[in-house]
């Protein structure tokens, strides 16, 4: 966030030269639009939120959670009429990608980010791994982000986008019993630099790897939470905002950053 001091400058700026926009957080992404997949709650829904508080208008996806996703979508139009939209799509389901990439554009007018960040995660232990599971985790980890982020592609090429992949600290050092989750997420990792190579110069391509950030909704002990936060050299569990500011710089400020994997994870990835 600016300081005061900086905000101060920026409003005498604005008054004394008329001709002048500066840009703050609070506008830097006025009259673009972002569509973000999972975004009815947790690390998506604040995603949203940050978008729309720096002037985006957002596309809120949900695959089940239709009525956290249209109470996001209502507290968002009490504050800027018209400035978020609900939009229900399977993303194991191809064709539905693209109806759901038509329908965004439809109601915005254009697309300028795509965050993937929607994600199914459980453990599969070995010995017991089924087809389905591969097929389920495989789905919406990286078969979605590949094929959305094809159908969006046309549209971010005319506005010069970005595509943001919420990958996970776990591509790159495996986490036990996930062993579909965290081939998933690699390829996830290798399909972010992929992309970034391949839709360049006109579309960036980045991704974000979150930590510890929100417990997982399957209990954790105690002791469990104990032995994570002994792997965290910031002796913290990071908050959905952490992921979400970064993911705002990246659409807002980083323009010359593409193929990165960048990790929010209070330092976890340095080793344990």
């Amino acid at each position: 966030m600016l300081s005061h001091e900086l905000l101060w400058m920026a409003r005498n700026i604005e008054l004394n030269c008329p001709g002048i926009q500066v840009v703050t957080a609070k506008n830097a992404l006025s009259g673009k639009s972002a569509l973000v997949t999972g975004a009815s709650r947790r690390i998506g829904a604040e995603i949203v939120r940050q978008l729309h508080a720096a002037g985006a208008s957002v596309a809120i996806h949900y695959g089940k959670s239709s009525q956290e996703a249209q109470a996001l979508s209502n507290e968002l139009n009490s504050l800027r009429d018209n400035s978020a939209a609900v939009f229900g799509a399977n993303l194991a389901d191809i064709p539905a990608l693209q109806t759901l990439v038509d329908s965004c554009v439809n109601w915005s007018g254009g697309l300028d980010v795509l965050v993937n960040n929607a994600s199914t995660f459980y453990p599969t232990v070995l010995g017991t791994i089924t087809e389905s599971q591969w097929d389920e985790l495989f789905a919406s980890n990286l078969k979605a982000p590949l094929f959305l982020s094809q159908c969006a592609m046309s549209h971010l090429r005319e506005s010069r986008g970005l595509i943001v992949n919420i990958v996970d600290i776990h591509a790159r050092r495996p986490l036990k019993d996930h062993a579909v989750y965290g081939s998933a997420k690699a390829g996830l990792e290798m399909l972010t630099r992929s992309l970034a190579k391949d839709l360049a110069p006109d579309i960036r391509v980045n991704g974000i790897a979150p930590g510890a950030i929100l417990w997982p909704e399957q209990e954790l002990s105690d002791t469990e939470k104990q032995s994570i936060l002994q792997q965290i050299p910031l002796a913290k569990v990071g908050q959905p905002s952490d992921i979400a500011e970064c993911v705002l710089y990246l659409a807002s400020s980083a323009n010359y950053i593409t193929g990165q994997v960048i990790a929010v994870d209070g330092g976890r990835s340095l080793g344990w």
